[in-house]
This record gives C-alpha cells, sequence and structure tokens, in this order.
C-alpha cells in the first residue's frame, strides 16, 4: 500500500469540521479518550510506569533536548522512509513494538492491530504476553512481515517449542526481551491491584503449548490460577545469562535482536555473542525507576557496537520528529508503542490504522521539510544539542 503524506494531509482539510473531529490526530488526544473509554485498571497498566514515572518521563524528555537543523533549496520532490534491516526491505522506519494483553483495550486484542499493520506495511513484532496466539496473529497477517517476541522461559524445553513456532508461523526474527526478568514496581497498578494476567489474558501463547500443558498437572480450563502461575514462574527467569542466550541462538535458525539493552558494555557483549541486532529499551519505562532514557543511551551503543549489527530505538517515540531525531543519533529504525495502543482502545483496527498512517504523513513531512529526500540521509548533521 502507498501512503504519500501530503494526501493524507490534505483529506483532513478537505473532509470538514465533521470529519476531522472522527478520530484524533495528536497522541495526547488518543491517550485522553483511552482514559474515558477504559476503565482504571486497563487503562493505568498501558499508560503506568515503574515507581515514581521518571523513566517514563525521561524517554520523553530526551527528545526535547536535540533540536533539527533544516537545510533548505533541496529538491525533496520524493522521498523515501525505507529502510533496510536484517536483509528485508522496510517501507518505513518504524516498527509497532510488542505490548501485551491487548485484550483489556479491545476484544480483537493483538488481531486488529496485526491487521491494521498488515495493511499498511508496518512490521509487528508480536509480545510473548498475547491473549491471541501467535498462529491466530500470523493467520490474520498473511504474508506481511512479523517478528516474535520471546520472554526467555526457565524451561529450555519451552523455549525451543515457542521458536519452532514462531518459526512454522512465519515469524521472520525473534526479539529476546531480558530488562524484564522480574516485575517491575508498578504504583498505579498496585493501587488499582489490577493484573491482567491473572485473569487468563496475555496467555495466549502459553496455553496453545503442548510443551507447556505437559508440564501442568491440570489443563488451564480446569485450575486457571495454577496454569497462570505457571506461566508467570516461568517469566520471572532470574537465571538469564549470556549463556542462555547463546543456547536460544542455537535453538533457531531466525535472526535474534536482544531488546532491553541501554549500556554500552552490554551491547559489545551482545554483539560478541552473535545477536543480529539491538533494541535500546528501558520497557517504556515500566521496569526499572530512574534509569537512563533510551535516546540518552543511544549514542553510546552505537559508538560501541560500531555498524557491527542494527541498532533499534524502542521508549518514547510519539512523532515524526522523535523518529528523525533517533535515526540521527544513530538508530537503524524505532518503535511506536503507547500510541498504537490508545488507538487500539478507543476505535480498533480502525484506529490502529489512523495513528500509523498519521505517523508515516507526518514522518514524511517532516523528512521533507528537514531538506531530505531520503532517511538514509539523516545522519548527525540534521540536530543539535541544546544545554538546559
Amino acid at each position: 500500500m502507498t501512503i504519500n503524506g501530503e494526501e493524507i494531509q490534505m483529506r483532513y482539510y478537505e473532509s470538514g469540521d465533521e470529519g476531522a473531529k472522527a478520530l484524533p490526530v495528536s497522541v495526547e488526544e488518543w491517550e485522553e479518550r483511552a482514559r474515558k473509554k477504559l476503565a482504571a485498571g486497563p487503562f493505568g497498566y498501558v499508560t503506568g510506569g515503574a515507581g515514581a514515572g521518571d523513566t517514563m518521563r525521561a524517554n520523553i524528555d530526551a527528545f526535547q533536548k536535540y533540536r533539527i537543523r533544516p537545510r533548505i533549496c533541496c529538491d525533496t520532490t520524493k522521498r523515501d522512509l525505507s529502510v533496510t534491516l536484517l536483509g528485508k526491505r522496510f517501507p518505513f522506519p518504524f516498527l509497532l513494538a510488542p505490548i501485551g494483553v491487548l485484550s483489556i483495550l479491545h476484544p480483537d486484542a493483538e488481531l486488529a492491530v496485526a491487521q491494521a499493520a498488515a495493511k499498511l506495511g508496518v512490521p509487528y513484532i508480536l509480545s510473548n504476553v498475547s491473549t491471541k496466539s501467535m498462529e491466530e496473529v500470523a493467520e490474520a497477517m498473511g504474508d506481511a512481515l512479523r517478528w516474535f517476541q520471546l520472554y526467555p522461559p526457565i524451561n529450555s524445553e519451552l523455549s525451543k517449542s515457542f521458536l519452532q513456532r514462531a518459526e512454522a508461523a512465519g515469524y521472520s526474527a525473534i526479539v529476546v526481551t531480558v530488562d524484564s526478568t522480574l516485575l517491575g514496581w508498578r504504583e498505579t497498578d498496585l493501587s488499582n491491584v489490577y493484573l491482567p494476567f491473572l485473569t487468563g489474558q496475555g496467555m495466549g501463547n502459553y496455553f496453545t503449548d503442548p510443551v507447556f500443558l505437559a508440564d501442568l498437572e491440570e489443563p488451564p480450563e480446569k485450575n486457571l490460577k495454577a496454569a497462570v502461575k505457571k506461566a508467570l514462574d516461568e517469566g520471572n527467569n532470574t537465571h538469564f545469562t549470556w549463556k542462555e542466550l547463546e543456547r536460544i541462538k542455537q535453538q533457531t535458525p531466525l535472526p535474534v535482536l536482544l531488546k532491553g539493552v541501554t549500556h554500552p558494555d552490554d551491547a559489545v557483549l551482545a554483539v560478541e555473542h552473535g545477536v543480529d541486532g539491538i533494541i535500546v529499551s528501558n520497557h517504556g519505562g515500566r521496569q526499572l525507576d530512574g534509569a537512563v532514557a533510551t535516546l540518552e543511551a543511544l549514542p553510546s551503543i552505537c559508538d560501541a557496537v560500531r555498524e557491527k549489527v542494527p541498532v533499534i530505538l524502542d521508549s518514547g517515540v510519539r512523532r515524526g520528529a522523535d523518529i528523525l531525531k533517533a535515526i540521527s543519533l544513530g538508530a537503524s529504525a524505532t518503535l511506536i508503542g503507547r500510541p498504537f495502543a490508545y488507538a487500539l482502545a478507543v476505535a480498533g483496527q480502525m484506529g490502529v490504522e489512523s495513528v500509523l498512517e498519521n505517523l508515516i504523513a507526518e514522518t514524511e513531512l517532516q523528512l521533507g521539510i528537514s531538506g531530505r529526500g531520503s532517511i538514509r540521509e539523516v545522519d548527525h548533521s540534521l540536530v543539535m544539542k541544546v544545554e538546559g
């Protein structure tokens, strides 16, 4: 599907007042509408961060430390947003981040997001803790590009089973997420006494896995509490080390990216242990309060990696300007998370499509107005750091 930023922009202007009011444009308004539509528990689960929320705010504030310096008198009639990752061409410089338990936001859950992503050509990283199984999501996406996130379970046979299922279902890469071997202290969720997994949501991949089911004394439909506890225990893998990462690499022929890196020394170790890509992420500020913002960490990680593997930025990306700033500081692409989750809650698949179209349009227009005709022309000269 071809998307033109100018056409999307004009669609708003030509629709008249009523058309423009149908769906939000800004991320902030999407969030506010989601707040009004959802109960406190589900909304707090998506919007909340760890502790006082300092990391979550830092992720967003970090982008304000950089300003774009546009060049003028450049021919930007044709604008190309495509990037190449792991040998594949992506039409846009962002992917959809893995967000779990989307059934708390909309009954269509991950299927709505998958169908929107497939329609617009935006790659989707399916969460390990999706309510819909990886096979259901794959069927909804057809041949569209998708990756699978793995929270490394303690049971290596369960890990192997997840990886084999993902490969069979057409996922083309594995995103091993390592910054959540323990659940972060999330004050909003604790105040709301809300953990959706306890009701069986987010268990789509566990409850359809033969290895996981074989380890249960009773099936989930007879003893939900025990099944959920078993799944959560598998995810609390505090034993996970570089040795276990090597084992995962041996268990799958698919490229493996490591998500949750914010320290350059870990980036170096990740490359040494054979990862195919690094995702600079602090879990959207949901895990460790007071942590470094991902954009702050990005330059040192890119310097440490020295272009040996692609580096993708996660956490805090809200607009096209954020994407350009991240790429100018060395990122190969970015992930986008909460905005599409808010849109899912408000308007299902249509909402997700709207958010993605707007982000594509905004990024394309930002690129052209900055004096670049291709995302590949974006480098450190695009931005300057400001003090204070």
